[in-house]
Parts: structure tokens; C-alpha cells; sequence
């Protein structure tokens, strides 16, 4: 989620969706190649380091038998077996009998010698003399463990090295691909902003006309359908205008909240929007509580309602209904419209997401409710059946 908002772009979900896939894949094979590469360097240096050793006991087996040589020549009968402080020796017979060992454990250790054990490198060789009737010398000294140490040290450094540098060459990968992307969000972004400054002054005029006008004193009922059409338009017009308005604003609206009773605004807002749904016979139908009160700016949770019961009503069918009930823990509209297919309830919210094509919009309204519930904390929710009805659950 941090790139994304490194990147400054709200991408739809389906959008995100692959992006993270992108990125999943893309450190997965870092780490496949980091793993690879490190396990390569590992054996090598471990072969390198045997080597070294098999080398060093090579050396000390030849010198140990010059002095094995000198010990069967010695006539002092003052027999003194070889040592050294860095090697451990075993002498074996004909049938691998033990004659004689400096070893921990010699016991079957010829039929049983390896060249890395227990930390330990042996070296088995076949003298070309039997000296002291020795036909197997076994030499042993401990495994150098500084190469281990070198080597994982070498591993994490250059592995954390390059899996920076791939991060980095990623996010430049990822901005180069989202580019046309976020120039097209940008100029939509451009083209909304701009739409609204032009349609500020005739939505005004539109609608502060309609509320002069005394619809009661109007006998003419072709004229009061008319008038009744061109209110129920400017409407329309209104509440888009101010979504965009919100959007285009968002960042610089102060939130001026106080205590307000939601029954009231409710009840004002399905008022407003009644006209809207009397042109599709639809029937709202409400269930209060009087004394709910929230610590919120209006103009915001009015947008919040308006944005749902304009969801409710332009996704409704005709002779429709719409329930609205309110208690001290949740708002919950729910309408006998569409519906909405299951996988794509969880992209609802994105901005510009539009599922349903027959009706217009831009795809912003839940967009809005989601920034205002997120702001105040509320916690939203929508199930449907599809072709029968949707539910919209915001908690407070």
C-alpha cells in the first residue's frame, strides 16, 4: 500500500489488484535469484575451503610418513609415536585393525570416513610402505570455520545490496508503467474540475429560479408537469455538481462540526429527493429514531445521504421502494433495485468504478461516501441479490 501512496494515485481496485500482482512476482524472483545466487556462492566457498584442507592434511601426511618411516627405523626400542597439536592420526592394519590412534572415537571410523563430519575434515590414505605394519592412515583436523562466517557475512551484504537496488529499479518500473495511467486520472481529474467552474453560475440560476416559483398557484397541469421536469433536471444537475464540487475541493473543505440530529437531516434529504423518486413511482418509506445525534459537519453528511439515496433511486425499478431505518448505531438504506454482482461489491467505492452502463454518472458518488466515512470513522457495508435488492450498512 506504501508505493501506491509514494506514487500519489487512487487506482481502481482492479487496477491495484494487478499492480500488486506485479510487484508480488517481481520480488519473488528477486528473492528466487538472490537465493540462487547465494547458495552457488555458498558451495563454492565450502569446496574452495575443503579443498584448502585436503591440501593441508595431504602435506601433513607425507611429512607424517617420513617420521612414521623414521619410527620403523628406529633400533632404541624407544618408541615415539608422532603428534601434532592441529592433527588428530589413526594407524590400521591388515582388515582395518586399529594399531594405534589419536582419534576421540577410531572405532570402524575407516569404514565410515568422510570427508566433512562433525565439523571435522579426515584424509585417508594407503601408504606405499607398510611401515609398523600399517596399511591405512587415517588424518583428521577441525573444519575452519572462518570461511562460514566470511562467506555469510559476504552473502547478506551483497544480497541486501542488490535486493535495494532491484526495490529501486522497481518503483522506477512501476512509475513507468502506471504513467499513462496517471496521466489519464489526471486529466479527467482536469476535465471534472474544469466542468464544474463552468457549471457553477447556470446550476445557481436554474435552481434559485425553480424556488421562486409557487408550484400551488399553478392550475396549468401540462405547465406544472413541465416545471415539475425542468425541477426534477436542475436537481439532477445540482447534486452532480456538487459531488464534483466535493471532489475537486475535498482537500481544502474544513470540516466545521457540531452535534446534529439525523432523523431531521434524514428526513430533509429524502424530502429533496422525493420529487426523483415520484417520476419512477418509487416509495420511501422510513423507520427513525429520534435521538441519534452525531458530532459532524452537515453539508458532509448531507452528501453522504444524498449520494446513497441517489444510488438507491437511480439503480431502483420502477414502482420500487426504498426503506430507510436509523437507530443508535447505524444508518441503513435499503432498495428493491438491480442489485450488484458479488464481485464487484468490493470495488464499489473506487473512484470512477461504474458497473451498470445503462444509467449515467461518473462513478464518484461512493467514492464520496467512502472519504466522508473514513473521515468521521464510520465503517461501511453493501449486500445485495442481484435483480432484487441491495442493502448500504454504514456504522457509526
Amino acid at each position: 500500500m506504501s508505493v501506491l501512496k509514494n506514487l500519489d494515485i487512487d487506482l481502481p481496485q482492479s487496477e491495484k489488484k494487478s499492480l500488486y500482482r506485479f510487484l508480488a512476482l517481481y520480488i519473488f524472483f528477486t528473492l528466487v535469484i538472490l537465493g540462487l545466487t547465494g547458495s552457488v556462492y555458498y558451495t563454492m566457498q565450502k569446496e574452495l575451503a575443503t579443498s584448502k584442507r585436503t591440501i593441508l592434511l595431504d602435506e601433513y601426511t607425507n611429512d607424517f610418513l617420513i617420521a612414521l618411516e623414521e619410527l620403523g627405523n628406529d633400533t632404541t626400542n624407544t618408541l615415539l609415536y608422532p603428534r601434532d597439536e592441529k592433527f588428530k592420526t589413526s594407524l590400521y592394519g591388515k582388515d582395518y585393525k586399529l594399531i594405534y590412534s589419536t582419534l576421540d572415537n577410531p572405532k570402524n571410523l575407516l569404514t565410515e570416513v568422510k570427508y566433512t563430519n562433525n565439523k571435522r575434515i579426515r584424509y585417508v590414505s594407503k601408504p606405499e610402505k607398510y611401515y609398523l605394519n600399517t596399511q591405512y592412515i587415517v588424518v583428521e583436523i577441525p573444519n575452519d570455520e572462518e570461511w562460514l562466517q566470511g562467506t555469510i557475512r559476504n552473502i547478506i551484504l551483497y544480497s541486501s545490496l542488490f535486493f535495494i537496488f532491484m526495490l529501486v529499479l522497481g518503483y522506477f518500473l512501476v512509475n513507468l508503467f502506471l504513467k499513462p495511467m496517471k496521466d489519464a486520472l489526471r486529466l479527467l481529474d482536469m476535465f471534472i474540475k474544469d466542468t464544474t467552474h463552468e457549471l457553477n453560475t447556470p446550476v445557481s440560476t436554474i435552481m434559485t429560479n425553480i424556488e421562486l416559483i409557487d408550484k400551488k398557484s399553478i392550475e396549468d397541469q401540462y405547465l406544472l408537469k413541465i416545471i415539475n421536469r425542468i425541477d426534477i433536471g436542475a436537481r439532477t444537475i445540482s447534486n452532480l455538481y456538487n459531488d464534483l464540487t466535493y471532489l475537486v475541493l475535498n482537500n481544502k473543505i474544513v470540516s466545521n462540526n457540531h452535534d446534529i440530529n439525523l432523523k431531521e437531516i434524514i428526513e430533509q434529504r429524502v424530502e429533496y429527493f422525493s420529487i426523483l423518486a415520484n417520476i419512477k413511482k418509487i416509495t420511501i418509506s422510513t423507520d427513525l429514531n429520534p435521538d441519534v445525534y452525531l458530532h459532524i459537519d452537515a453539508q458532509k453528511l448531507s452528501k453522504l445521504i444524498d449520494n446513497l439515496l441517489s444510488n438507491a433511486i437511480k439503480y431502483n425499478k420502477m414502482h420500487g421502494s426504498i426503506s430507510v431505518h436509523l437507530d443508535s448505531k447505524q444508518l441503513i438504506i435499503k432498495d428493491s433495485g438491480r442489485g450488484i454482482k458479488q464481485e464487484h461489491i468490493d470495488a464499489m467505492f473506487d473512484r470512477y468504478a461504474r458497473f451498470d452502463k445503462s444509467v449515467g454518472g461518473f462513478g464518484i458518488g461512493l467514492n464520496i461516501v467512502k472519504m466522508i466515512a473514513l473521515e468521521y470513522k464510520f465503517t461501511i457495508s453493501i449486500e445485495s441479490e442481484l435483480d432484487k435488492w441491495t442493502k448500504v450498512t454504514i456504522t457509526f
